[in-house]
């Protein structure tokens, strides 16, 4: 690299979604490289990013969201098109696409001839009721000039699908942060949830179809046979696009089951610097999501000593080994539940703890950093021809 490269990361939210955690995690490592990251996303609160960073962050003017995700999303795009229709905000030699707001933004001040070309990365591709949503998700990608994925699976499916060559960045785990070492916030958040003897099933990600939620407590009803004292926390969840459907499917099933109120706590949205601390409250992280990018919230999970149990399904299947973790049918709430169950016993509890952490340490943000680099380079070229 002949100069320091200016970057404009844009993620979809502040909020600690995946595509969110990666795009500040890879500015902040893009920064300790030497560049000029800055990460913005549309902030309608102004309340700013739901951590501190070491990379610059901007958050863009954002009104209320609508209640339409169809017009949420269109208000998004215009909102970053209006930022960045200023050329004092342009100032950047590469611009960089999270998701697919942000990467219809920039496709549009593409056309507009404010910017010569633009990255988008594809973590995951969504099925869409809305023929408009599907057709904006098909322009974010189709429109930009080159592609990163952090998984196989998915570099796969944009060939196949789209016939787009993608560059394979993988992903990273902050293994100063992720560790575990007890850090002192955990007594204060068990009593904040009203955890107690446990064991304590852990589910990250919110209510979601494709986080497998409705399994889940399935497989946790069958759980409870065994440990009638054992509670599933379910946090995260802070989203952009309508659950709704689904969360009532899960309260309706939750209801028919008759469980205490302390036997399932939704937790919601959690600080950043809890989440280690959460991790390690937990006797087993259940993670039985049928679609993921990559699947962070493992990898977290197992650099703080938990043990996991994961879909035997791609992409987990690409960078967790056979014996690092406990492997379930996601289809099936008898495997998950069976998985939890093994999950649990003394000697898997000893040998995941110890082989977790040296999973994680595996994956470096420094390296998926650097894996950016010449696609960088080759967008940068026009600006500085």
């Amino acid at each position: 690299m002949t100069r320091p490269l200016r970057i404009a990361l844009l993620a979809h939210s502040t909020n600690p979604r995946g595509g969110v955690v990666h795009a500040l995690e890879l500015g902040e490592a893009l920064v300790r490289l030497g560049f000029e990251a800055v990460v913005h996303a549309p902030d309608p609160r102004g309340a700013g990013f739901f951590r501190p960073s070491l990379c610059a962050t901007v958050s863009v003017p954002a009104a209320p969201a609508p209640g339409d995700v169809a017009a949420m999303v269109r208000q998004r795009i215009d909102e970053y098109v209006s930022y960045f229709n200023e050329v004092a905000n342009r100032r950047f030699d590469v611009f960089h696409a999270q998701d697919g707001i942000s990467a219809n933004a920039l496709a549009t001040l593409k056309e507009r001839g404010l910017i010569p070309g633009f990255a988008r990365t594809v973590h995951h591709i969504d099925a869409f009721r809305d023929p408009a949503l599907n057709a904006l998700q098909n322009r974010s990608i189709l429109a930009a000039d080159q592609h990163f994925v952090v998984s196989h699976l998915w570099q796969d499916l944009l060939a196949e699908t789209f016939g787009i060559e993608a560059t394979l960045v993988g992903n990273g785990i902050d293994i100063k942060r992720f560790t575990p070492v007890p850090d002192g916030r955990e007594a204060a958040l068990a009593a904040r949830l009203g955890l107690g003897s446990g064991p304590v099933v852990l589910s990250v990600g919110g209510v979601e179809a494709r986080k497998n939620s409705c399994r889940i407590l399935e497989a946790f009803i069958q759980l409870r046979a065994m440990h009638p004292r054992a509670q599933l926390v379910i946090a995260g969840g802070a989203s952009v696009l309508d659950h709704h459907d689904y969360l009532n499917e899960f309260k309706a099933l939750l209801a028919s089951f008759g469980l205490p109120a302390e036997a399932v706590i939704r937790a919601g949205p959690q600080a950043q610097a809890d989440m280690p601390a959460l991790y390690r409250l937990a006797d087993v992280l259940a993670f039985p999501s049928v679609k993921e990018g990559f699947g962070l919230v493992a990898l977290e999970a197992m650099a703080c000593g938990v043990p996991t149990v994961v879909s035997r399904i791609a992409p987990f299947t690409e960078h967790i080994g056979e014996n690092e973790t406990v492997w379930c049918d996601p289809l099936h709430p008898a495997s998950i539940a069976d998985a939890l169950m093994l999950a649990l016993q003394p000697q898997t509890l000893a040998r995941l703890a110890k082989k977790g952490p040296q999973a994680a340490a595996r994956f470096d943000w420094a390296a998926t950093a650097r894996a950016h680099l010449p696609i960088y380079e080759t967008l940068a070229e026009p600006a500085h021809a």
